[in-house]
This record gives C-alpha cells, structure tokens and sequence, in this order.
C-alpha cells in the first residue's frame, strides 16, 4: 500500500440513528479495511454476524473494491419485507 492518506466516510442507518464516520485511511484501501478502520461494527454489533452489502454513493460494491478520495462507503440494512410481496398483500386487503 502507499504511504499516501486519503480521507473518506462510512454511512450507516438504523431505523432510529444515522452515522457518517470520516475516515483517514491508506491510497488504494478496500472497502472492507475502510469499514474496519471506522470502528462502526463496534457500534453497531449486529453488523459483526452477518455478511455486509455495501456501496459506494448507493451504487452496490464488492467488499474488495478499492476507494477514493472522497468516497463515502454506506452499509446497507436488508429490507424488512420484500416490496413485491408487500404490494400484494396490500392489494389483497383492498
């Protein structure tokens, strides 16, 4: 890796928080050490259980993908129901 830093951020969002960490990390990081060097998963454990999805400014990302300057990582929640089955049962009750 090269000695030189960049400054990049890690998103994340609970059903009642947001947190946007600012991060110094080497030129060419991954993702993952990205989210390491944040320290989030030791705010929110229950991203320690699972495998992440993540991306870059919403565009959905490998865990292995470098980053850049000014990038902000976002951990992304699975959803609580699928929104297709969630349309038709809302269609079911009308």
């Amino acid at each position: 890796m090269s000695d030189n830093l960049i400054a990049v951020e890690v998103a994340y969002a609970t059903a009642s928080q947001q947190l946007v960490l600012p991060v110094t990390v080497p030129e060419a990081s991954t993702i993952a050490s990205v989210i390491a060097a944040s320290g989030i998963c030791s705010r929110f454990p229950e991203l320690n259980d699972k495998a992440l999805t993540v991306g870059i400014f919403a565009r959905i990302c490998e865990l292995t993908q470098t980053v850049n300057p000014g990038d902000r990582v976002e951990i992304y929640r699975p959803l609580p129901q699928d929104p297709k089955e969630a349309r038709r049962q809302r269609a079911v009750k009308k």
